[in-house]
């Protein structure tokens, strides 16, 4: 089982927190309704079981433990704010403290079991919470807060405590947020604003207050989850739920690291399964950013190319900053989904629209042409002498006049139009004032997008604050970059959701007839030799050269004439990982007295380098094809990860490499190609003819099921340089290393 090491639950102890918290489980599994721990040829789980955290978010009734009104203690202002959090939500709030009878008026019990009535939701305020746990469980308390830090963000003598803290929970039954975790949960939300919301999940809370700001510009934010060290519900659970929210349109999230990348592609699927956007700021690109937030929170960032590529497998659209963050969130949480992939530039400037085009089209953006008809519409209100074919300039005349409306109207009623974009550089009134509300009347009788660049940087103005922000309609942004970025993923995002089929569901339960053989292979805690290496990549049903494992320079000869000439010889051993290097290879042999003195010298350059040999490699020399590697390798975070990208020597010097966490099917095999910097070489250049491209990705598959049939076993496989062969002509695995756990 995949996991952290803080705390991640067993199978068992899974099933048994579904029985006693009422976790909803996944989707059906081929007709039948799905057990929490149904699980993939490597033990993994195939589906998120969604925690019921109803009661968590709006308790009928509420305990607070170590509640304080003492003046200048940090507990009082905490309590205050509880007590009136559950009278908004209209929940029954009972204070324990030892020797206090009552806090802020309230009546106060003086122990847990001593709380009148059970309770949803216990919030603990006391540095040492363990004692609590097995109180809390006796009371059939449903969750538990805990604030204090000191935990896993500490180092190992924190972790050892949290890992006894989440522990105690799972026994329990009971589900807890925290520790190290704050109030946002208890937020005051704004519940005068209409339509889909954004729920927010942080794991540090001051992250989260830009997006929570949102509401003052008429944004409704739905649910606050600050997860903080997650040593029981995790971001995962929150993103579970809240994919099952009628009211939440969009979830956003900012991560410093994860406690199981399992369970986070499990909850990732879930949202995609429904169509809800999931738009993530993940730290950790850099060693620096790594550092800093497993010192924050305690977790594990994980390999961020892996990181990357596991979000991009399930539609999690990955942003840098907390600006990105709230605008892309918010477009996604309101906008309806596109009519059509085309995006307008409208400006008043030419020059502005061609900046906007540039930046725009260099983003991924299509800008496509209008139609000569739809040109010359637009030039009844426009000047002929400004261009109209797109992006369209109007001069700035017409905005100020009736003209204005027509001309919007015109662009959106063009059926290759889906999204229209108008950037003002600067408030010019009245024209401006004209423009915006044009452009937000228009919104409201379109089904199509409509996006304002407001680029004033006082952003006073009455246009912008009182008519942009007022329309829930048109997606207003303060800069260029947030706009494209959003309207990137918003356009990005209906496209991978419709017809989404969850790899989860293809996952193969059993094993295949290889894995048996390959099994019997595997030396623990070793490196096979090339030699036993290839016999694994045979039993998968991959193809390798002809060859022959020689012990003396006679039967090298012999194996070369079975091979047929030319050949290739090799050392093969156990531990020999750089055999050019060494000069353990030897290429291009055409006669049996060259077979005979490059067998002499190789195991005497293996006696020199004290490299121990279980013999010599007399190989089929295969010539022509483009190299390649594909690989599969052991990820703390996800586990089984395979790997493809441009061979021999040019995998280290360019590192043009494609990664994706299985399970992943065809479709998804042949995207990593086109991941590549290099995609063109398959294609066939200078004259080369096209590579075999079904051969390769059906060793990226073959090499996948390996990944996760050994995924336990099998710390590092490199098939390096698969010869991928012209069209039809399939693809030989000519060297591989395999290094087993």
């Amino acid at each position: 089982m995949l996991g952290s090491t803080h705390g991640t639950l067993t199978t068992d102890s899974r099933r048994a927190r579904v029985i006693a918290c009422g976790e909803q489980p996944g989707p059906a599994v081929h007709g039948r309704p799905a057990e929490a721990d149904d699980l993939d040829v490597g033990g993994r789980p195939l589906y998120a079981a969604v925690p019921d955290l109803d009661r968590f978010f709006r308790p009928e009734s509420v305990a607070v433990i170590g509640a304080s009104d003492a003046e200048g203690r940090p507990n009082t202002g905490v309590t205050r704010q509880l007590i009136d959090w559950a009278d908004r939500v209209g929940a029954r709030l009972h204070p324990v403290h030892p020797t206090r009878p009552s806090v802020f008026g309230v009546p106060c019990v003086a122990s847990v079991p001593e709380l009148p009535e059970q309770v949803d939701l216990a919030v603990l305020l006391v540095s040492d919470p363990l004692p609590l746990i097995g109180q809390l469980a006796e009371a059939k308390v449903k969750f538990a807060v805990v604030f204090a830090s000191g935990f896993a963000e500490t180092g190992e003598e924190g972790a050892a405590a949290q890992e006894r803290l989440a522990a105690a929970v799972a026994e329990s039954g009971m589900r807890l947020l925290g520790p190290n975790t704050n109030l946002n949960a208890f937020s005051s939300f704004r519940d005068d604003l209409d339509g889909p919301g954004i729920a927010l999940i942080t794991q540090s809370g001051h992250q989260g207050r830009p997006l929570f700001a949102l509401q003052e510009l008429g944004i409704r934010l739905t649910h606050w989850a600050p997860t903080g060290n997650e040593a029981d519900l995790e971001t995962a659970d929150f993103l579970s739920w809240f994919a099952e929210r009628p009211e939440v349109g969009a979830i956003a999230c900012y991560l410093e690291g994860l406690k199981d990348g399992r369970s986070f592609l499990l909850a990732a699927d879930r949202a995609a399964r429904r169509k809800v956007p999931v738009v993530a700021v993940k730290v950790g690109r850099t060693e620096t950013g790594a550092r800093t937030a497993a010192s924050h929170t305690g977790k594990l960032t994980g390999a961020d190319t892996v990181v990357d590529a596991a979000m991009r497998q399930y539609g999690v659209i990955r942003v840098d900053g907390l600006d990105e963050l709230q605008d892309t969130a918010a477009l996604l949480a309101r906008a309806r989904p596109p009519r059509a992939e085309g995006v307008v530039v409208y400006s008043i400037s030419g020059g502005t629209g061609a900046h906007f085009a540039d930046l725009a089209t260099e983003a991924g953006l299509s800008l496509p042409a209008l139609s000569e008809a739809k040109q010359a519409e637009l030039h009844q209100w426009i000047p002929e002498f400004l261009s109209v074919a797109n992006p369209v300039d109007n001069g700035g005349h017409p905005v100020g006049d009736w003209r204005g409306r027509k001309i919007i109207d015109a662009i959106l009623a063009d059926p290759t139009v889906g999204v229209l974009i108008c950037p003002v550089t600067g408030p010019f009134p009245p024209l401006s004032d004209r423009l915006v509300r044009d452009l937000v009347d228009a919104a409201e009788q379109t089904d199509k997008l409509v996006c304002v660049v407001w680029g004033s940087p006082v952003g006073t103005e009455p246009a912008y604050r009182e008519v942009l922000l007022g329309s829930s309609r048109v997606a207003t942004f303060r800069t260029v970059g947030n706009c494209i970025t959003a309207v990137r993923a918003y356009l990005d995002h209906h496209r991978f959701v419709t017809g989404y089929r969850s790899p989860f569901d293809e996952a193969p339960r059993t094993p295949s007839p290889s894995f048996r053989k390959a099994q019997a292979l595997m030396r623990p805690g070793q490196q096979l030799s090339e030699h036993a290496a290839k016999q694994l990549l045979r039993a998968y049903g991959i193809r390798v050269p002809r060859e022959q494992l020689v012990t003396s320079a006679a039967a090298a000869v012999r194996a070369a004439g079975l091979v047929g000439y030319p050949v290739v010889m090799k050392a093969s051993g156990a531990r020999i990982a750089h055999k050019t290097e060494l000069g353990l290879v030897k290429i291009g042999l055409t006669s049996a007295s060259q077979v005979r003195d490059a067998y002499r010298e190789l195991t005497d350059i293996a006696r020199y380098e004290d490299v121990s040999l279980d013999g010599v490699l007399v190989c089929q020399m295969v010539e022509r094809g483009v190299e390649m590697v594909v690989g599969a390798a052991h990820d703390e975070l996800f586990g089984p990860t395979v790997t493809v990208g441009l061979g021999g020597v040019l995998v280290e010097v360019l590192r043009d490499t494609a990664v994706r966490v299985p399970p992943f099917g065809e479709e998804q095999a042949r995207d990593m190609l086109g991941d590549l910097r290099g995609r063109a070489l398959l294609d066939g250049v200078r004259g080369r003819p096209p590579a075999d491209l079904d051969a390769l990705v059906e060793v990226v598959l073959r090499v996948q099921r390996m990944a996760m049939e050994l995924g336990d076993d099998l710390a590092e496989l490199d098939i390096n340089p698969l010869m991928v062969l012209p069209r039809g002509q399939g693809a030989v695995a000519l060297d591989a290393l395999v290094v087993c756990r």
